[in-house]
């Protein structure tokens, strides 16, 4: 339920492109096939800066005549003013209507013929984009990431068709348990900070967008200050730096951005979204921890024991192995730039879900109060050494938008060499404190589905 980047360990953000037509088709089938092999074996990730300050993480990587870009701008849907909620959304759908002298169907018809792809999103904390190209076609490829970056125009038309389709989203998920519930935990959670908002908006904050208060956004955010890039695939450093000055180097050195404040979220609520359904969703929130503490691998490590292994977890041996009352249950540590939380979610037939969130809460309780075995702890540390290089590097995309992530959590051009050393440093103690911590807090409760009796209470 939850959709935020979950940058405990770095993964792929959302969003990686649009479907290509079938040359991309084509190389794209190629490349997922043969990089794996890249991930297998050390990277050799350099820091290339350009003449005009412009710094980028690159892997250089022959095996397939493919480039990967991915680059975020720090402030995303939080940079939305009150009432015009929805306009990052907006603008990430309009970077490939049309830019510099293209309109909407010359800049598309260009995208094709250069065998390329190109998509914008947006999160809470940045905006992101990614280009994936044919190694042969990298300039104008590239030349086009430059128009988009620079130059979007917002064409009037364009903003009309991706509103309308916006506006349709909103509109089916006013029914949709799912969304209703996630924007009732949010103003729950969060009050009245920018978090608490849904970042397409509503029907009367989308429709307010003026063409105006795109180029504002796209003024503020889009700055040398606030960026972030990483480059895998057949280019050389050389060669590179020259098209970061072309893509980046006009761009105004520093952001405009309004000032965000940190929130802890608030817990020991209980939220009923009740609808008639032969499933009820259950989310829990306890309390999280910074990227930066020293806590984080500890809690991180007991994370993955209560419900981050799908397998191996205490909630899945607890909820579903042995009781079978859910397909799925997981935690994660939820690490945003203001807010963090610890979650569990899980879905079960509605007549056991009582049953169900007690469970959980006993699991929790348990682990809070004895921690976790050495086994346990043995076991867990080797999966998430070994799992990385799998869930996190398995593609020039998947790769490029690890080292974005690590760039934005500050983590160093080296840190696929320390994590382990972090990792293996963890004592049983340390994870024993962080449960201790974080979970003996009364967590925010979140059951949609009918009513439940008593579920505040465990």
């Amino acid at each position: 339920m939850m959709n935020e980047h979950l940058r405990a360990f770095p993964s792929p953000a959302r969003g990686d492109g649009k479907a290509l037509h079938a040359l991309a088709t084509l190389f794209l089938s190629i490349l997922f096939l043969v990089l794996p092999a890249l991930a297998a074996r050390a990277m050799e990730i350099q820091s290339v800066t350009s003449p005009k300050g412009v710094t980028a993480w690159l892997v250089e990587d022959y095996s397939v005549p493919v480039v990967a870009i991915r680059l975020v701008f720090g402030g995303g849907s939080t940079q939305d003013p009150p009432g015009k909620e929805g306009l990052a959304n907006l603008m990430t759908g309009l970077f490939d209507e049309g830019a510099g002298t293209l309109d909407s169907e010359a800049f598309q018809i260009r995208l094709d013929d250069a065998g390329a792809e190109m998509s914008f999103d947006e999160t809470r904390d940045g905006i992101y984009g990614s280009m994936r190209m044919l190694a042969e076609q990298r300039d104008e490829a590239f030349d086009l990431l430059r128009l988009a970056v620079n130059e979007p125009r917002f064409d009037q038309a364009p903003i009309d068709r991706i509103r309308a389709q916006v506006l349709s989203g909103i509109i089916a998920n006013e029914n949709d348990p799912d969304t209703v519930a996630q924007n009732r935990w949010a103003r729950a959670v969060y009050g009245d900070h920018p978090y608490s908002r849904s970042d397409q908006g509503t029907r009367q904050s989308v429709a307010a967008i003026t063409q105006a208060d795109l180029k504002a956004l796209h003024k503020a955010v889009f700055a040398r200050g606030g960026l972030h890039v990483a480059v895998v695939g057949a280019i050389d450093a050389e060669t590179l730096k020259k098209k970061l000055d072309m893509v980046f180097g006009d761009l105004p050195p520093n952001q405009a951005l309004a000032p965000v404040g940190d929130i802890e979220p608030r817990l020991a609520q209980h939220i009923e979204v009740n609808y008639d359904l032969p499933q009820t969703s259950l989310q829990l929130t306890w309390p999280g921890v910074k990227r930066t503490s020293p806590d984080f691998f500890p809690a991180a490590l007991m994370n993955e024991i209560l419900g981050g292994g799908t397998f191996t977890s205490r909630l899945f041996q607890e909820v579903r192995e042995k009781r079978g009352l859910a397909y799925s249950v997981n935690s994660s540590l939820v690490n945003q730039d203001h807010a963090d939380a610890l979650i569990v979610t899980t879905g079960t037939r509605s007549d056991r879900a009582a049953e169900t969130l007690g469970i959980v809460r006993d699991v929790v309780k348990r682990l809070a109060e004895d921690g976790p075995t050495e086994a346990e702890l043995a076991a867990t540390k080797k999966y998430l050494i070994g799992a990385y290089a799998i869930n996190n590097l398995d593609s020039s995309s998947s790769i490029a938008a690890t080292l974005v992530e690590l760039q934005l959590d500050d983590l160093g051009i080296d840190y696929m060499q320390r994590r382990s050393g972090y990792i293996n440093a963890v004592t049983l103690d340390q994870v024993k404190a962080a449960a201790k911590k974080l979970l003996t807090a009364e967590p925010t409760i979140m059951v949609v589905g009918p009513p439940l009796a008593g579920a505040g209470k465990g």
